[in-house]
């Protein structure tokens, strides 16, 4: 039995009263057979009254972070497919028909829409764009191959990766949260290009540059110790290892000449090193043995659900 999938759009908001009916209205027009849900996040401004008089379904959440907003909306909305996108209509909504298309029709996890900014520099700035490169670079280092534009807030799901996804992250740092959890559990995952535009205005930038690119940072790291902790704890053994090799040779050629050990303290430096690196390297096949049941028993959960597109088999009611 074949049948459209029922599309949710997910809009988390904090403070878009400015832009908030113009994302409704385009993605009412792109996708008119979709839900919109605007998740209000303690706004100051009348943003929910705004997206309730332009038609979404609404509700509040009053933990502070984005994630908070995402985990809260992945827990509460049942569809077959998910558009994430942010509420300050900097994203062009006739993108996501082609992003669910693809999804669909591919049977994928996910699809990224990689922001081009249309030769608008006040949309997508230099700065910003070299630190998502670097982070999306880093990512890509630690995990595999990974996506071009780790930190847009564009992305196309589907139930298996929603209902599946864990969200710990508070903050802006849940893009790449997003994307780790499909690189761990080897989703398949797509990107296409979609337009990035400048804000309206008085709609004003809730990113803080430094602070959150700090964050981004430290969350990768605590997702690479997580989801690679041998990869990581052996980086640590290895760097420990040899320092303590360079610090002992020149004893050991000491001793050899004179049998004497002159410098005892760069001895016992020596020694803490290695004794550091044999426990970094325990610890790491310790948690390596961890984090494969831990993620065994994801992939199960995983593929409790049917894969998107799979509409001829055990359908969603």
């Amino acid at each position: 039995m074949t049948r459209a999938p029922r599309i949710a759009v997910l809009v988390p908001c904090y403070n878009e009263a400015a832009a908030i009916s113009m994302v409704i209205a385009d993605f009412r027009h792109a996708m008119p057979a979709a839900k919109i849900y605007v998740y209000d996040n303690n706004s100051t401004d009348d943003t929910i009254e705004v997206a309730r008089r332009a038609g979404a379904i609404t509700c509040r959440e009053p933990r502070q972070g984005k994630g908070n907003v995402v985990r809260r909306m992945f827990a509460d909305i049942e569809a077959d497919v998910y558009v994430l996108v942010d509420g300050d209509d900097t994203y062009d909504a006739s993108s996501a028909d082609k992003m669910v298309e693809l999804l669909w029709s591919e049977r994928l996890d996910m699809v990224n829409g990689r922001r081009v900014d249309n030769d608008d520099a006040l949309a997508y700035r230099a700065g910003h764009r070299l630190g998502n490169a670097a982070l999306s670079n880093t990512v890509r280092m630690i995990f595999g191959n990974g996506l071009e534009d780790l930190l847009s807030g564009y992305r196309v799901f589907s139930r298996r990766y929603v209902k599946s996804f864990p969200a710990l992250a508070s903050g802006f740092e849940i893009e790449t949260e997003l994307t780790v959890h499909a690189l761990a559990l080897r989703m398949p995952m797509s990107e296409v290009t979609a337009p990035y535009k400048h804000r309206p205005e008085g709609s004003v930038s809730k990113l803080r540059t430094y602070r959150d690119g700090t964050r981004i940072l430290a969350t990768i790291l605590w997702l690479a110790k997580n989801e690679r902790p041998m990869a990581m704890f052996g980086i640590i053994f290895g760097l420990l290892a040899a320092i303590s090799i360079i610090l002992a040779v020149p004893i050991f050629i000491t001793y050899a000449e004179t049998g004497l050990v002159p410098r005892l303290p760069t001895a016992v430096a020596a020694t803490g090193a290695m004794l550091l690196a044999a426990l970094s390297l325990g610890v790491g096949l310790i948690l390596d043995a961890v984090t494969r049941a831990r993620l065994e028993l994801r992939r199960l959960h995983y593929l409790n659900y049917q894969a998107p597109g799979d509409h001829a088999v055990n359908p969603i009611e």
